[in-house]
C-alpha cells in the first residue's frame, strides 16, 4: 500500500511539472525581441531591439521622459551593426557594432551610436564612449502598438505610438 502512494505521489508530480512548464512555455514576453536588416549604401545595416507596445499608455514625454538618455528599446539595449563605413545624417559612422540609444525632444532627437554595444538599458550608458551624435526631427505617423524599427534606400526609421523618427544613410 505504501509503494502505491508512492508511485501515484510521484506520476501526480510529474504530471504537475509537465503541465506548469508547458503553461511557461506559452508565456509570451511583454516586450519580445525583434532584429531587421537589409543593405543601405552599400552596407548591411542590422538593428536588433526590444519591442515594447503602447498598451494605452502616453510614451513620449511621459514613459520615455523628454531630455533623457533611452535605450530606443526595450530591456537589453538596441544594437545597430553596419558592415561597411556609412553617413549618418552626413557624419561618418565607421563599420562596426554599437549601442543604439536616443534622447527625445517635442522638437527634435539625439540619435547616440554608443561604442558599448552590449548593455543592459541605459543604466550604465557612458556619453565619453559615443561614437557618433546626430539631431534628426521627428514626424508624425500612423499609429504603431508595437516599437518597430524600418530600413529602406534612405536610412531607417524608429515607429512607435503616433511618430517616426527617420534617420537618413548615404
Amino acid at each position: 500500500m505504501r509503494k502505491t502512494f508512492q508511485f501515484k505521489a510521484a506520476a501526480f508530480f510529474a504530471f504537475a511539472l509537465l503541465v506548469s512548464s508547458f503553461a511557461f512555455a506559452q508565456q509570451k514576453p511583454a516586450s519580445p525581441r525583434d532584429s531587421i536588416s537589409a543593405k543601405v549604401a552599400g552596407s548591411t545595416i542590422t538593428i536588433n531591439y526590444g519591442s515594447p507596445s503602447v498598451k494605452g499608455r502616453k510614451v513620449f514625454g511621459e514613459l520615455e521622459a523628454y531630455g533623457k538618455v533611452w535605450r530606443a528599446g526595450a530591456n537589453e539595449a538596441t544594437v545597430f551593426t553596419t558592415t561597411k563605413d556609412i553617413k549618418v545624417e552626413g557624419k561618418t559612422l565607421p563599420a562596426g557594432t554599437y549601442g543604439f540609444f536616443a534622447i527625445p525632444t517635442e522638437t527634435t532627437w539625439t540619435i547616440i551610436f554608443n561604442k558599448v554595444a552590449k548593455q543592459w538599458g541605459a543604466y550604465k550608458y557612458d556619453e565619453t564612449k559615443d561614437a557618433l551624435r546626430v539631431t534628426v526631427k521627428p514626424v508624425a505617423s500612423a499609429m504603431n502598438e508595437r516599437l518597430v524599427y524600418k530600413i529602406n534606400s534612405k536610412g531607417f526609421s524608429l515607429n512607435w505610438d503616433k511618430l517616426s523618427v527617420p534617420v537618413s544613410v548615404k
